[in-house]
């Protein structure tokens, strides 16, 4: 599939990003996230995003931290670019980021109109700018797996688009929407590559599917 022209190279990539620490929020290359931003300090974030290179960098927070600190940041996240917005007449802004590459965050920078920033180290993660076309899952196996969680979830599905879907969009697409837990979206996030992330988002739809009842997991 022929590269988008607004995208940047990975030569291109910039310096520092802004970031917005999101529990439970997964973007993955090429995934499509929709963005409700309403607090003051992610509302300037998105317009000084948009008055440039309109990246931002999703990335969840870690537990502990110091009181009155803000939350350390996971080892890992993926910036996105900003692909649509509209403005709503309550004073919210609605974004789509579609995610470009992951990062890890090198060094946190200060707080900068209230918001949080990093420079991001991109240098393990070329390949995301590229996309994948290998052919990974066991489309058998997932429809079995995902019909199953769905119905589970009450979630309704538009099977044919799914079956029309490559790969590596619909395992993107899906472990951004599936509400795995976000121990979970990390995993999905820091998987090494297309395959294993296959294998992985297969193997936790298996396992929700397989939960006993009344909050007893058959996880492990």
């Amino acid at each position: 599939m022929s590269r988008n022209p607004f995208d940047p190279s990975f030569d291109e990539l910039p310096a520092s990003i802004p970031v917005f620490p999101l529990t439970g929020a997964l973007l993955l290359p090429r995934g499509k996230l929709p963005l409700n931003i309403f607090e003051p300090r992610y509302l300037n974030m998105v317009q000084d995003a948009l008055a440039g290179d309109r990246i931002i960098g999703m990335i969840q927070p870690a537990e502990g931290g110091l009181p009155g600190e803000p939350p350390p940041l996971l080892p890992m996240g993926c910036a996105g670019r900003i692909t649509s917005f509209a403005e709503t007449e309550d004073g919210r802004i609605l974004i789509t980021l579609t995610g470009l590459c992951r990062f890890t965050p090198k060094q946190e920078l200060p707080l900068f109109r209230g918001y949080r920033r990093v420079i991001p180290d991109w240098s393990a993660f070329e390949l995301d700018l590229t996309e994948d076309e290998a052919e990974v899952l066991d489309r058998d196996r997932l429809g079995s797996a995902l019909r199953a969680y769905f119905q589970k979830q009450g979630i309704t599905a538009n099977w044919d688009a799914i079956a029309g879907t490559a790969d590596e969009r619909l395992v993107a697409t899906l472990g951004m929407i599936c509400p795995f837990d976000p121990f979970e979206k990390q995993a999905l996030l820091e998987a090494a590559d297309l395959p294993t992330r296959a294998d992985l988002l297969l193997a936790l739809l298996e396992m929700a599917v397989h939960d006993k009842p009344g909050g007893e997991s058959a996880r492990h």
